[in-house]
């Protein structure tokens, strides 16, 4: 007896296997208009890759956060049919991610502020050197990587500025001459930890040596009327409110104070004067904001066709209308703003130099004791 109920048991569990496959091709049969539909749309998604494949992309990190810099972008995309993803970020933490992503890493091209970090990326490993005929015609060579790993976009210049009331531009002359004792407790600077700093002192170690370099650095030190503190524009503010007659910063910062909406700000940059130090001797010192096509790039060939956009006369036009900096075309005029500055001249020395002196830079902050 127990036999036969486990035969019957096993045939009636058939029975419903049988139904079920059944209903399942039943299913089947009315998902075969799904599954035309599913190759369909796998037809479509492949014509829609194919699309893709043709035009393609690039994938950009970037410290850059500007709108005129976004409109760029997206006339890139319309000329060239290349989609620009971006990633923006502070220069460090995006060298950092592109250290740790290694290989995997989506990023094609990275662009941030100043040649020193640039040098730092390339001395990391994390650009590749490029070929462009485009890039060497438009970027001078002093502001290119020596080898062709980094090319800059913009320039900005570090500058003295001046309170209007209480200094005249006659009384300035180079950056050596605030080291000069009438300079005592006169002048505001930021901390030696800003890579600005580390660069324009990188500068004076490549023209002047590393003694007489210490030797400014120094007399900079001595002659602060506070601590460092704050960024550029607060160097600016500190000027205004009295207490100090004179700042090191960049015309950038200078050019954003007046353009923006902060009236406070805007009234600060109005009360302040641009002086180009140095101009019978080595000439003001320049950086750069740069980019670099990355050492694991998926998208090469669109990384380089980005990167020689960006230094085309039509987007050096909008970095300078818009974002106050200086085009490094040559065949592109600064803005009006820039031009009321004035013309001046630049130290000639290759912006590699600034990564490399960069180290010794710090050294001889910290002997200095500038903070």
């Amino acid at each position: 007896m127990k036999k036969f109920t486990v035969i019957l048991s096993m045939m009636l569990a058939l029975m419903l296997a049988l139904t079920g496959c059944v209903s399942s091709t039943n299913n089947n049969g009315n998902t075969g208009n799904t599954s035309s539909q599913g190759n369909n749309t796998e037809e479509g998604t492949n014509e829609e890759a194919t699309n893709e494949q043709e035009s393609g992309e690039v994938n950009l990190y970037t410290s850059r956060h500007y709108e005129a810099d976004q409109a760029l972008y997206k006339k890139f995309e319309e000329e060239t049919g290349i989609k620009v993803n971006v990633v923006e970020g502070k220069g460090e933490e995006l060298m950092e991610r592109l250290n740790i992503e290694g290989e995997a890493t989506e990023a094609d091209v990275y662009i941030t502020a100043d040649a020193g970090n640039l040098h730092q990326a390339k001395e990391r490993e994390l650009l590749q050197a490029v070929e462009s005929d485009v890039l060497a015609e438009n970027i001078p060579e002093k502001l290119r990587d020596v080898d062709n790993h980094w090319f800059g976009l913009t320039k900005r210049a570090r500058v003295i500025v001046y309170d209007k009331e209480r200094v005249s531009p006659e009384e300035l002359s180079t950056y050596e001459a605030l080291t000069e004792p009438e300079w005592k407790d006169r002048v505001v600077v930021r901390s030696s930890e800003n890579m600005y700093n580390m660069s324009l002192l990188a500068s004076f170690i490549d023209i002047m040596g590393r003694d007489q370099a210490k030797e400014w650095a120094q007399g900079i030190a001595d002659n602060m009327a506070r601590d460092p503190e704050g960024g550029d524009r607060d160097q600016a503010k500190a000027v205004v409110a009295g207490e100090a007659d004179v700042a090191i910063m960049n015309t950038y910062y200078i050019g954003v104070m007046l353009n923006g909406i902060d009236e406070e700000e805007k009234k600060v940059a109005e009360n302040v004067g641009v002086f180009f130090p140095n101009q019978e001797t080595t000439g003001t010192h320049i950086n750069i904001s740069g980019a670099g096509v990355t050492k694991h790039a998926k998208n090469k060939e669109n990384a380089i066709k980005f990167i020689e956009f960006l230094s085309g006369e039509e987007a050096q036009g909008q970095f300078a209308e818009a974002n106050s900096e200086y085009p490094v075309n040559a065949n592109v005029e600064p803005s009006e703003l820039l031009k009321s500055w004035g013309e001046f001249k630049e130290q000639d020395i290759n912006l590699s130099k600034l990564g490399e002196n960069q180290q010794e830079a710090i050294r001889i902050f910290n002997e200095v004791g500038w903070k």
